[in-house]
């Protein structure tokens, strides 16, 4: 019989605060698959209206799947996390948009009617797994002229960014990277992240157990005065620092996405709904670049136009890489729809989970903002690709 596609909602997401990657971050002993376990099984807590066995799908992302993001990681996280043995999963790989591609290709999948119900996330353990760890790249890539050799380290591909538009100077970057830090400082004040963290138990050597509760990187008295002196360790002389960036970090996320009937039938609630979403390709050594034909295709094929997004969640891997995104859509550095908690400059970017950090954010803010139609999460992807979802909003005072 022919399908007809179902709406797709976004029901809940939560994440364990973000580490520092490295042997004194919070996660330095702690595995990367009992991180996303930890994430499943507080969203099943937190939704206790939804039998375990109706999940039909656990997608998990992790960019370096080896050691303990190995062993197909969505199917491991769901036997670890409690789930029946009926429930599926695999994993997924797209570098940086890892648990976005996990939420699309889920969401796609209900929308056929092959699911009702997913569980979608990332996570990236870079204490443990730096990025790149085991890869080899086929030398035909720099021998044939494939990509410029700078494709491949992401801060290079940073800096190229600044020549391609020097019109974005090193302080527009810094400047945009302190408004991250003080953006997310407040929105901590004001108990906005706190409501999706899971607090992770955690332990060390020197400090024995403890308990994370909120995200590491956090830098609230970041200064320009601070960021002008930092070191430009990709290129002599640069724009590209430690405090323009998004840090190494280790952390995950899941999120629970349902078929909007049968969301409702099983007393779930759903924050927003699934739109559309794009992928697109663009040069490596400038793959910053690539939320923006993304969105391009996105907004052309919904017959939308930037006036008609309210707000917009993109993943601050560079600074330099965010404003270039505004910078073609003609929007300003300081403009409030962008990133209005801060980003992931301030809060940690592991990688492949940070897709679902954007969209539980978004969600969030849909649920404040019931004039706001329309939102976008977006983000660039190693490799030379880019990003784009578009999410209504289930609120919006103009559908009543």
């Amino acid at each position: 019989m022919p399908r007809t596609a179902r709406d797709v909602v976004f029901v809940d997401g939560v994440r364990t605060p973000f580490g520092k990657a490295g042997p004194k971050g919070l996660y330095a002993e702690t595995r990367a698959d009992d991180l996303v376990v930890r994430a499943i099984r507080e969203l099943m807590r937190r939704n206790p209206s939804l039998p375990p066995e109706r999940v039909d799908e656990v997608a998990i992302a992790a960019t370096t799947q080896t050691g303990d993001q190995g062993l197909t990681i969505g199917r491991a996280a769901a036997v670890l996390a409690g789930l029946p043995k009926s429930v599926p999963g695999y994993a997924i790989d797209r570098m940086c948009a890892g648990a976005m591609t996990a939420v699309t290709t889920t969401g796609s999948s209900i929308a056929f009617g092959a699911y009702d119900v997913a569980i979608a996330g990332g996570v990236e353990h870079m204490g443990r797994h730096p990025m790149g760890e085991g890869v080899d790249p086929n030398p035909r890539f720099l021998a044939e002229k494939l990509v410029d050799p700078s494709a491949l380290v992401m801060g290079a591909t940073a800096e190229n960014l600044h020549d391609r538009f020097p019109q974005i100077t090193k302080e527009r970057a810094d400047a945009y990277a302190m408004r991250s830090q003080q953006k997310a400082a407040a929105a901590y004040a004001a108990g906005k992240i706190q409501p999706d963290l899971v607090p992770t138990a955690v332990r060390s050597a020197e400090k024995g157990w403890g308990l994370a509760t909120e995200d590491e990187p956090l830098r609230p008295d970041t200064t320009m005065e601070g960021l002008a002196g930092l070191k430009t360790p990709f290129r002599v002389a640069g724009k590209v620092t430690a405090g323009n960036s998004a840090g190494l970090n280790d952390g995950a996320t899941a999120c629970l996405l349902a078929a909007e009937d049968v969301a409702r039938e099983l007393g779930l609630t759903p924050r927003m709904r699934l739109v559309d979403f794009a992928f697109a390709g663009v040069e490596p050594e400038v793959m910053g670049v690539g939320p923006v034909p993304a969105t391009e295709k996105l907004l052309a094929r919904n017959a939308l136009t930037m006036d008609d997004i309210g707000l917009i969640e993109i993943n601050e891997a560079f600074a330099v890489q965010v404003l270039a995104f505004l910078e073609h859509f003609k929007i300003a550095d300081d403009d409030p729809r962008v990133n209005p908690w801060g980003g992931a400059i301030a809060m940690g970017h592991p990688l492949a989970s940070s897709g679902v950090r954007l969209m539980n954010q978004l969600s969030r803010l849909f649920e404040e903002r019931t004039d706001v139609r329309y939102g976008l999460t977006t983000m660039c992807v190693g490799m030379g690709m880019g990003g784009t979802v578009l999410w209504e909003n289930v609120n919006w005072e103009g559908a009543k």
